[in-house]
């Protein structure tokens, strides 16, 4: 494989990363002398850096696992230099382990700056943070459900941590969170399998068999249409497959989906 044959999006292994730049098998921020390249990899299953999109734009964290980091250091100096030095710069984000999704070629789009982040002993410390923009200047687009596994993998992660750790970390995270635009499916549902559905439990839950939560601002009850067998997992858009539920037991379904809950809701 050659660098020429890699397509924005595509998922390649580390290997496939490897054979195209000629570069380490290891780390973030991978410079090639062979191929005049610095691979950088977001790594968001493993990483502790906080590399994030915000619009067109990664924040991306330079190199260096302990202490302060170094403007000076290594592939840190090498990409604070790559608008003069000719160093091509390559990037790819990771949100299954080993699965390696290119995201084109990048080029700092700003001055690196300066952040509080932890590091890998949950000190905080002083790292660099570099704006990188692809060259086209667009937009990496991601489904959603990639972002969604990933950001509950670092929910489950963090719920190890004690309050008082968790305290700390949250009180230095970035008040303004990053932002980036994913692709979802929507299926184009009957609104008449809906409606029948609401008018057909007047206002009572189906599964806790109590009364709405709150009515809308219509007067009609609030509850949410839910279907037992999901469309994601090819369930049909009918009114045999469709129940009424309030809030709580519609993520309660979404959540456990339980084999008692599915048995009482298919009667």
């Amino acid at each position: 494989m050659n660098i020429q044959d890699l397509k924005l999006g595509g998922r390649y292994n580390n290997d496939d990363i490897c054979n195209a730049f000629l570069c380490s098998p290891q780390g973030g921020m991978r410079r090639s002398q062979k191929t005049n390249t610095l691979v950088l990899v977001a790594n968001h299953v493993k990483s502790i850096f906080d590399d994030r999109w915000n619009g067109n734009t990664m924040n991306y964290t330079g190199m260096g696992l302990k202490g302060d980091q170094s403007l000076d250091f290594m592939q840190n100096k090498t990409l604070s230099k790559s608008s003069a030095n000719g160093v091509n710069v390559h990037f790819f984000e990771v949100f299954t382990e080993k699965v390696y999704t290119y995201q084109g070629q990048v080029l700092l789009s700003g001055k690196p700056f300066q952040e509080q982040q932890d590091d890998e002993d949950g000190n905080s410390r002083s790292v660099w943070v570099f704006p990188l923009k692809r060259t086209d200047n667009s937009t990496p687009i991601i489904p959603k459900i990639e972002l969604d596994k990933t950001f509950k993998r670092k929910v489950k992660k963090a719920s190890a941590l004690s309050l008082d750790e968790l305290k700390s970390r949250a009180s230095k995270s970035q008040t303004k969170p990053g932002s980036r635009i994913a692709t979802t499916t929507t299926y184009q549902r009957d609104p008449n399998v809906v409606s029948y559905t609401l008018k057909r439990v007047n206002g009572v839950c189906e599964l806790c068999e109590q009364p709405a939560p709150f009515k809308k601002k219509n007067g009609e009850p609030y509850l949410e249409v839910h279907h037992v067998i999901q469309l994601a997992h090819g369930g049909e858009d009918t009114i045999d497959n469709a129940v009424a539920l309030c809030p709580n037991c519609h993520r309660k379904m979404h959540s456990l989906s339980l084999k008692s809950d599915l048995i009482k809701l298919t009667k």
